[in-house]
């Protein structure tokens, strides 16, 4: 089978789940978000833009509901036993067959909780589960409990992290070289993805963003393609995936020369960045980091230019995004606490003057400072 860790991983991972479910008083868990598919059993599928539905009992059974598209992939790549398929055809309704599978599991007037808050559960989808549970049992919103355990790294999920942010370095070390007067962008994507895959990595769980000249100052990925000018600014956010596990960088290389107002920004930009480090620590949260590179951000002038976030938890992710649910942004409670990968970005983008800046590495917690998971450092690159 294709599985990326051991059985005793697996174990640890599900005992640690029906803990929290037995805390919830959950007699189960209808589990629709891949990525929690993949941390319990390693079943690894794009046919989440389907109706499919982990079963997870409070005892620990699981029975996985899919498409027939997916049994073998189910076989081949994840630990689970139990896969039924649900049939294709006109106006077929997974749901009615979800719960007239959760009736064999006799759970009947049971307490289940439900990942609402996924990519692999539609509106449409959901609409029909909750009609299907309405009479079935008491459906409760379970969509946090996977995700906050997930959050916390073993040493082997660690070791894929740090894999994968070898491949984020292994990308940038391969785009420089074409970062230049007449470079051209398909030209920096295709190196950029191809150090990745030569590497033994994966797709990224979604597009890698490159935007030059006025497009430099967008955060999202768009089509279209454009060569570098002598003096021009190229904003990169990447990352290197290694069996779905993701350590996301981010820069904005200049050619030519650094104007002021690009030192200003950058100066901004690491001064933040080093302040987040310092707030990256045990005793404080999510929110505390945010209100870091808030403050620095202030102090330079720029809190009009900065974005309402900065970074979040990365780990084992599938489309449409890399992200994690937890973020670095303001009041977020979340206790920072060893054994997390985290991705900070300093993204300041100054409409006024088209000046992009950015700056961000994935870093891994410990008991003290977080360590970066790049052997890059933070200096302006100009090519």
């Amino acid at each position: 089978m294709a599985l990326h860790f051991d059985q005793t991983e697996f174990d640890a991972r599900r005992d640690r789940l029906t803990i929290e479910m037995a805390q919830r008083k959950l007699d189960a868990l209808l589990v629709f978000a891949q990525e929690s598919m993949y941390w319990l059993t390693g079943y690894d599928t794009f046919g989440f833009c389907f109706f499919q539905c982990l079963v997870v009992k409070a005892d620990g059974q699981m029975v996985l509901m899919t498409r027939s598209a997916d049994i073998r992939q189910a076989r081949q790549t994840s630990t689970l036993d139990n896969v039924v398929v649900w049939t294709d055809r006109d106006g077929a309704n997974p749901a009615a067959e979800l719960r007239n599978l959760l009736n064999d599991l006799d759970l009947l007037g049971c307490r289940i909780g439900v990942e609402y808050d996924t990519h692999g559960l539609t509106a449409k989808n959901g609409r029909l589960l909750d009609e299907e549970l309405k009479t079935f049992g008491t459906a409760e919103d379970a969509s946090a409990i996977i995700p906050r355990l997930r959050l916390f790294k073993s040493a082997a999920e660690i070791a894929k992290a740090e894999k994968a942010a070898a491949l984020s370095d292994d990308a940038l070390d391969a785009a420089l070289p074409l970062i230049k007067q007449g470079g051209d962008e398909g030209a920096i994507l295709a190196a950029m993805q191809g150090a990745v895959f030569i590497g033994g990595g994966d797709y990224p769980a979604n597009e890698f963003v490159i935007g030059s000249g006025a497009d430099a100052l967008l955060c999202r990925y768009k089509s279209g393609r454009r060569k570098l000018n002598k003096n021009d600014q190229l904003t990169l956010e990447w990352a290197g995936a290694f069996h779905h596990y993701h350590a996301p960088m981010m820069r904005t290389v200049l050619t030519g020369k650094a104007t002021k107002r690009h030192q200003e920004l950058y100066e901004a930009a690491y001064d933040a960045l080093v302040a987040c480090e310092e707030a990256m620590v045990p005793g404080n949260t999510f929110g505390d980091v945010f209100d870091a590179h808030a403050r620095i951000m202030e102090a330079h002038g720029l809190t009009r230019h900065r974005l309402n976030a900065c970074g979040y938890s990365v780990g084992a992710r599938f489309a449409p995004s890399w992200m994690e649910p937890q973020m670095f942004l303001a009041g977020n409670p979340e206790p920072i606490a060893p054994g997390m990968t985290l991705f900070a970005h300093m993204v300041v983008m100054d409409s006024d003057s088209g000046t992009a800046m950015t700056l961000g590495r994935t870093y891994l917690t410990s008991e003290g400072a977080p360590k970066p998971l790049s052997r890059h450092g933070l200096d302006l690159i100009v090519r």
